[in-house]
């Protein structure tokens, strides 16, 4: 199913200070989170974000942070999101069934997050240039592990990839759209 800017909400997962600094390829991986987020705030798509413990971990990147004023964090010690409380009933609240999933890492709390909401019903695009691991072998590992979940759990949602480019253009759909040269000012 594609993406529709009216059933999307994006996940953004601990791109928190000192996990972002390990990251492998760490700039390309906040230039792109940058684009998604300003992506997505451009096209309405509600955005929740998550700190992994950040007392310990630091506060959102501030590249991101200034993005973010009306999304406050919401701070986490379980791995995958869906273990904090109120979260589901939230993403149930919105009547929105499309997750885009971006942040860190790709193979522990992106994996794990993935997981739980195929698990519920949804139908997850994990965006593979904006989710990273320490090493890049890792995050492999936790991108696969996430489509097959979605292709061999019955009576589950769906577990997609895609990138910053692919979601954004698809949630859009024509070059008609009203936000098509603000959207390309974006992603250049």
């Amino acid at each position: 199913m594609m993406l529709s800017t009216d059933n999307a909400v994006l996940v953004l997962i601990d791109v928190q200070e000192k996990l972002t600094s390990v990251m492998h390829d760490r700039d390309a991986l906040v230039e792109n989170l940058v684009k998604l987020v300003k992506g997505a705030l451009l096209l309405g798509i509600p955005i929740i974000r998550f700190e992994q413990n950040p007392e310990k971990m630091g506060k959102t990147i501030s590249e991101l942070d200034a993005l973010l004023h009306d999304a406050p964090p919401i701070t986490k010690m379980s791995f995958g999101c869906c273990g904090v409380d109120g979260f589901v009933d939230d993403l149930f609240a919105m009547r929105r069934k499309q997750v885009l999933i971006a942040g860190i890492e790709t193979h522990v709390c992106v994996y794990q997050t993935a997981v739980e909401l195929i698990r519920g019903g949804y139908s997850v695009e994990v965006v593979v240039d904006a989710v990273s691991s320490r090493r890049a072998s890792d995050k492999e590992v936790g991108l696969a592990k996430i489509q097959a979940c979605g292709a061999h759990s019955a009576g589950s949602g769906q577990g997609h990839v895609t990138s910053v480019e692919t979601a954004l253009f698809e949630l859009m759909r024509s070059a008609e759209h009203p936000n098509f040269r603000d959207m390309l000012r974006v992603v250049k």
